[in-house]
């Protein structure tokens, strides 16, 4: 195993502990279920962020951790910055630690820190344990010093501290003075049922920082929404040791999120917790560790979510116009994130310029053409489009109406002459399956193309058949993909016959993009969504010439 670069230390050294669990409490999220090789990229991932403390999992207890720490030990993971913690309960009633097969597979994993968890609620000392408060001191003392006189640093989690606290606010204290006097090196308070609010909690930290004069830590649960705050509340009141998970992950309403509470501790307390630079990787870490949990990241996440700095009112665009600082917290880009301008019916000019902005085209000279869309965009989206969900319609509409102001045409790579679509149901007896055929007829320059093809359903058939036309002329489409595709009924009152949206993402080997398509009919609403994504992808894939900025005709 790997000891980390001291020269890659965060700032404040071993002053602030920055102590993830995403493996180990995370892991316990309903729906995630890590590989091996899952937690070996995890745990890369958070070491490229800087964090000082990786806790892996529980050797011993749970065979696919067992197996992370020893190809963790083999070389399998190289830290620059972190530390490998295993987790670990203290030793059994009535034996010891060096008895304890537990207790020695935490010496097995090689891991140079541990974390033991132990009881500080008298109630569960008694009613879960069955044991005597003075037999759980004593299993607390005897496991960390077996531990630590092996080598290893300790950290005390207390379990259920503050709900034991506020029974019983000395047998809390004893655990903790059990654990210190033994060699631990941090006592952890930890709100293990999520009931705290920041205020009280705040004020039970400091109290205990009071009596006791130990390094305390703090461990939050999210089921009251207060995770966050109150480990923020807890820092404030002389915490130095935060335990979080990547985007909150964690049994129930889940944990401390972990790029929330780094956000708030190095922008908002100026606590460099985090080695230079490594800030601005919050998003990428972020979305990582979504993709590797197979969940989709949190878009209105903070700090690190797709519309944590999206701005939709025309209000707000005015003034992010003359400075972003207006209505954005921190510049988006120190948590490796960016602002967006949705456009909508509550679009004025100041959002369509922003956005414009963002999509590379200036239309500070271009009042008309701003007015157009301006103009365009509300009446569209009153007819069911919605373009803060599909920016390439929307650049689409952007280029259209900026041609058409400035007399000229837009270029379309091809044609639509007609479409059919055929669904049969069962195409053959007694076989039960819907076939689905499309023929399309467009028109590629002066060529007439004409192709049928068969899918899953219509949309599908449209799809295949309408890419088999294009391909040999646009090879560039054999790389673009759809993605995603969303139906959505928008005047429920006519039943079958209701408008419908359609929301297409496809992505090629580059990016993802979103078109839009409006009708009461979902299949020539699909139709719209696919033709717009295609023409999107082609000037993207061709690289169309920038389009420059013109003063007006006078």
């Amino acid at each position: 195993m790997t000891t980390p670069d001291a020269s890659a230390a965060p700032p404040l050294g071993d002053a602030f502990h920055v102590f993830d669990t995403t493996l180990r409490d995370g892991a316990q999220r309903e729906g995630i279920s890590y590989s091996v090789a899952d937690k070996l990229a995890v745990a890369t991932l958070l070491d490229e962020l800087g964090v000082g403390f990786i806790e892996g999992g529980w050797p011993g207890a749970m065979p696919k951790d067992t197996e992370f720490f020893a190809r963790a030990a083999a070389g399998e993971l190289k830290l620059r910055t972190a530390q490998l913690v295993a987790f670990g309960a203290t030793r059994k009633a009535g034996t010891t630690a060096a008895a304890d097969p537990q207790v020695l597979a935490l010496l097995d994993s090689g891991a140079p820190v541990v974390t033991l968890v132990a009881k500080s609620d008298v109630r569960h000392v008694e009613r879960a344990l069955r044991t005597t408060q003075e037999e759980n001191l004593a299993m607390v003392r005897d496991t960390v010093e077996f531990l630590v006189g092996h080598g290893r640093r300790v950290f005390l989690d207390c379990e259920h501290f503050f709900d034991g606290y506020a029974v019983d606010p000395d047998y809390g204290l004893r655990v903790g003075e059990a654990a210190i006097g033994a060699g631990a090196d941090v006592m952890v308070l930890c709100d293990t049922n999520g009931g705290q609010l920041p205020g009280t909690l705040g004020e039970t930290v400091a109290e205990v920082l009071q009596r006791t004069g130990f390094r305390l830590g703090i461990h939050c649960q999210d089921d009251t929404g207060c995770a966050v705050a109150n480990t923020v509340s807890a820092v404030r009141a002389g915490a130095s040791h935060v335990q979080c998970t990547a985007n909150g992950y964690g049994e129930r309403a889940g944990n401390a999120d972990l790029f929330a509470v780094l956000g708030n501790l190095v922008t908002k307390l100026d606590l460099p917790v985090l080695p230079d630079g490594r800030l601005a990787e919050l998003v990428r870490v972020s979305h990582a560790i979504a993709e590797l949990a197979n969940i989709a990241p949190n878009t209105h996440q903070a700090y690190v979510g797709a519309s944590a700095f999206s701005h939709k009112a025309g209000l707000h665009a005015s003034a992010i116009k003359v400075d972003p600082e207006l209505y954005n917290h921190l510049d988006p880009e120190v948590v490796g994130n960016d602002m967006h301008i949705l456009i909508t019916e509550m679009a004025g000019r100041a959002s369509v310029e922003l956005k414009a902005r963002e999509l590379g085209v200036e239309l500070a000279r271009r009042p008309d053409v701003v007015s157009r869309v301006v103009d365009e965009v509300k009446t569209r989206e009153a007819q069911g489009f919605s373009y803060e969900a599909a920016d390439a319609s929307f650049e689409l509409l952007l280029r259209d109406e900026l041609a058409s102001a400035d007399g000229r045409g837009v270029p379309v790579p091809f044609r639509l002459e007609s479409y059919r679509v055929i669904v049969e149901n069962p195409p053959r007896p007694g076989s039960g399956a819907v076939s689905s055929e499309a023929t399309v007829k467009v028109m590629i320059g002066d060529r007439r193309v004409i192709v049928t093809a068969e899918g899953n359903g219509p949309v599908n058939a449209l799809d295949s058949a309408l890419r088999s036309a294009l391909e040999d002329e646009f090879t560039e489409l054999r790389h673009v993909s759809l993605t995603d595709y969303k139906v959505r009924i928008l005047a429920g009152n006519a039943g079958t016959d209701s408008i419908t949206r359609v929301l297409v993402t496809s992505s090629d080997r580059h990016r993802d993009w979103t078109t839009v398509g409006v009708h009461p009919n979902v299949v020539e609403a699909s139709w719209q969504a696919l033709v717009d994504s295609l023409i999107f992808a082609l000037d993207f894939v061709q690289g169309p010439e920038p389009i420059e900025p013109q003063a007006p005709a006078r």
